[in-house]
């Protein structure tokens, strides 16, 4: 499985932006897809993730401000980011697990500055 990342970039903080993860199979096999973040000097952490079946799990620091959606048609899965913080400064990574393996995509850096 390779998953593409995009869609990162330079935003002012309370702006949006749309990460996009294109994978090379069908994510419908996929059993959990999703989105981590690291930022410099920490560990990455997790962002948001949604099964196969639909259900989502984010991290509590973006609760109502991101949300993670599946296109199986387009094999695509997106991340929406609202009211953006400069602590969600970060290079984010796409995520796949089929099974017990898991897959990164490269990472995309989302940065978020005045």
């Amino acid at each position: 499985v390779q998953l593409q990342a995009s869609g990162g970039g330079l935003v002012q903080p309370g702006g949006s932006l749309r990460l996009s993860c294109a994978s090379s199979r069908n994510i419908a096999s996929i059993d959990v897809m999703g989105w981590y973040r690291q930022a410099p000097g920490k560990q990455r952490e997790l962002v948001a993730l949604v099964t196969s079946g639909g259900t989502t799990n984010y991290a509590e620091s973006v609760k109502g401000r991101f949300t993670i959606s599946r296109d199986n048609a387009k094999n695509t899965v997106y991340l929406q980011m609202n009211s953006l913080k400069p602590e969600d400064t970060a290079v984010y990574f796409c995520y796949g697990r089929l099974t017990w393996q898991i897959y990164w995509g490269q990472g995309t850096q989302v940065t978020v500055s005045s």
